[in-house]
């Protein structure tokens, strides 16, 4: 499946449409399982949808210039078109209700307390990743693609184009940074 998508990848940006919509219906299913997880329960009171999340997302994807490389880097991008829909819809949200409950999604990917899935503000989650970013871009950017587009540590390393265990020290740092800012 790797090498099908990283085909109908290198064949959309050709001018293949066709291989586009092949791509998307491969994908669809794992992207929106992973929005799924990152949108948790939230009290049973969801204001964006799985759905709604990766069909805005693909639609990001679709209207930017991107060179595709491979699988894991398009998850990458998916992992960070996903984060800017929840980022602007909480920003949305909290512009329409002032003093209204801040929306939450669930960090229990990136693990930041021992296993227990805790619900964090979306909004708060994002500042503390941008003040990362600032501390160390590609622990940053390690966490983005593990905790929004659900990657494995080896595709992390491919795209950051470093090793699995750089990748590990990297997550670590994240986690550690993170769990002091956001707890």
């Amino acid at each position: 499946m790797s090498e099908d998508l990283t085909r109908l990848l290198h064949d959309w940006r050709g001018g293949d449409v066709a291989s586009r919509d092949r791509l998307f219906a491969l994908v669809y299913d794992t992207l929106r399982g992973m929005a799924a997880v990152r949108l948790g329960a939230r009290n049973g009171q969801r204001t964006l949808q799985p759905t709604s999340l990766v069909n805005e997302a693909l639609i990001r994807l679709i209207g930017g210039e991107v060179e595709w490389q491979d699988r894991a880097h398009f998850y990458a991008l998916a992992a960070l078109k996903m984060r800017a829909v929840l980022v602007d819809q909480a920003r949305a949200q909290a512009a329409a209700k002032r003093g209204a409950r801040p929306v939450m999604l669930t960090l229990s990917h990136v693990d930041l307390h021992g296993g227990q899935t805790v619900g964090f503000d979306v909004l708060a989650l994002h500042d503390a990743l941008e003040r990362l970013a600032e501390r160390d871009q590609r622990s940053a950017r390690a966490v983005e693609m593990a905790y929004f587009g659900g990657m494995e540590q080896s595709e992390i390393a491919c795209v950051l184009e470093v090793s699995v265990p750089t990748v590990e020290r990297d997550l670590r740092f994240a986690r550690a940074w993170l769990g002091q800012q956001l707890g």
